[in-house]
């Protein structure tokens, strides 16, 4: 498909597919890193959110890439917004580096339903025990991550001038700081 979009031959599209492949491979280890037990650095060194979230590994969340797919099963790719998406899960360290992700599911599939895809997988995603992810309300509840209180102010904008007024207004404010 890529190759008559561009008026390409398989075999060129192979080709630098191959040569795009050994350059992510080739920064592996400078985009990828796996997590560990230790704090991170951004939380432990910070008071407002150690030692509250001392056990958070990082953040994991969907995001929609755009594809072009064949129009008999375009309607499955289909995202919220009318376009033909895949929804793409990542989970990233604090310092902005990938831990997993999974790519593939169509733009249609609802988050929840993709993050039971990766736990499930023999090589998805593991969390270790102990540990969880920050995550958006779209998650619902479930080990292994935290998700802002619903119904409660979350973005900063959302705050009056003199802050937050209890504590899931805080914990919400914390949550999306980090």
């Amino acid at each position: 498909m890529i190759g008559s979009r561009y008026y390409r031959s398989i075999e060129t599209i192979h080709r630098y597919f191959r040569v795009v492949l050994r350059a992510i491979l080739k920064l592996y280890k400078l985009v990828i890193r796996l997590p560990d037990e230790s704090t991170p650095s951004e939380i432990r060194n910070n008071p407002r959110f150690y030692p509250y979230f001392k056990d958070c590994i990082g953040a994991l969340d969907g995001t929609h890439v755009r594809v072009f797919v064949p129009l008999i099963i375009q309607r499955r790719f289909r995202s919220h917004k009318g376009r033909t998406t895949q929804n793409v899960l990542a989970t990233f360290t604090f310092d902005l580096k990938f831990s997993y992700v999974l790519v593939g599911w169509e733009g249609s599939g609802h988050d929840s339903h993709i993050l039971s895809d990766a736990l499930s997988r023999l090589r998805g995603l593991r969390i270790l025990e102990g540990k969880y992810y920050l995550t958006d309300a779209g998650y619902g509840i479930r080990n292994g991550y935290i998700t802002p209180y619903r119904g409660v102010g979350y973005h900063l904008k959302e705050f009056s001038a003199q802050g937050h007024e209890n504590a899931k207004e805080l914990f919400n404010l914390c949550h999306s700081s980090l």
